[in-house]
Parts: C-alpha cells; sequence; structure tokens
C-alpha cells in the first residue's frame, strides 16, 4: 500500500491528463461537451476513476459515455506516458451525480422560498398574540425577586 498522498497526486496528474488528452486528442464525434470533475486512485495505484459530466440531454451523455469508452485504450496510454509510473493505472470513466445532485438541492431552496414569501404575505399587517418581546429582561428578574422577598416576610 502506498500513501495517500501518492495516491491523490496521482490522480490529480491522471484528471489533468485526461482532461487535456480529450481536448487535444480525441477527436470522436460522439463526444460531447465533456468535463472531468475528479479522479481518484486505490491504494495500490493500480485503478482510476475517472468523474465526468456532460452538458446536455440525456442522448448526448449516452453517446459521450460510448465515446470514453472507445477512447480508454488512448487515454490509458497517455496517462502512462506522462505520469511515469511503473504500472499504469486501469481507466473505468463514471458519470458524476453532482449535477443532478445540485439541481435537487436547488428545486428545493426555490420551494423553501416560495414558502417564505407565502408566510411573509400571509404574516403582513399582523400583530403578535402577546408582547412583541416574551422573553424576561435582566432588570425583570430583579423586580421578580423583590416581590418574592416581600411576600416572604408578610407570610412569616
Amino acid at each position: 500500500m502506498t500513501d495517500k498522498a501518492r495516491a491523490r497526486k496521482l490522480a490529480d496528474r491522471i484528471q489533468v491528463v485526461v482532461a487535456e488528452t480529450l481536448d487535444r486528442r480525441i477527436k470522436d464525434p460522439r463526444l460531447g461537451f465533456v468535463t472531468i470533475t475528479d479522479a481518484r486512485v486505490t491504494g495500490d495505484l493500480r485503478e482510476a476513476t475517472v468523474f465526468y459530466t456532460v452538458y446536455g440531454d440525456d442522448e448526448a451523455r449516452a453517446a459521450s459515455a460510448a465515446a470514453l469508452e472507445s477512447a480508454k485504450g488512448v487515454l490509458r496510454s497517455e496517462v502512462g506516458r506522462q505520469t511515469g509510473v511503473r504500472h499504469t493505472p486501469s481507466l473505468t470513466f463514471v458519470a458524476d451525480a453532482l449535477p443532478d445532485t445540485a439541481r435537487t438541492i436547488e428545486d428545493l431552496l426555490d420551494k423553501a422560498r416560495a414558502k417564505d414569501a407565502e408566510v411573509r404575505q400571509v404574516s403582513t399587517g399582523k400583530t403578535y398574540a402577546g408582547d412583541a418581546d416574551p422573553y424576561r429582561k435582566p432588570d425583570d428578574d430583579a423586580d421578580e425577586a423583590a416581590d418574592d422577598e416581600d411576600e416572604g416576610e408578610t407570610a412569616g
């Protein structure tokens, strides 16, 4: 097992090499607007997982996934050439779920904003049921303590 720092450095280098190679050397027409978002390498430096996103619809994502699979050999040889490691890690491409997660979070935030606006609209012009500030103040506690002492003297 190697240390995590070396694996992280290799993963960072693989991410850069794959992104540059896709930009410069791979001329597959199926390859859409692909962004390499992350790369992770196993502890033994034998396998690398490359995460990517594709701008477009499901058809563009499927075509880009097929193009990445067909270009895997060229990408792996380029990674081996530029990193200089003894064993070039095998590459696995995984579509990154980050955009879908971000879209879900944005939808939830939009719903929360709409509910807040609805509550704000309902509460416009309304007044509090009790005092505006229902919490005790330090001077209120002193007054009550004095009242409690007075009651104790009359009771005894």
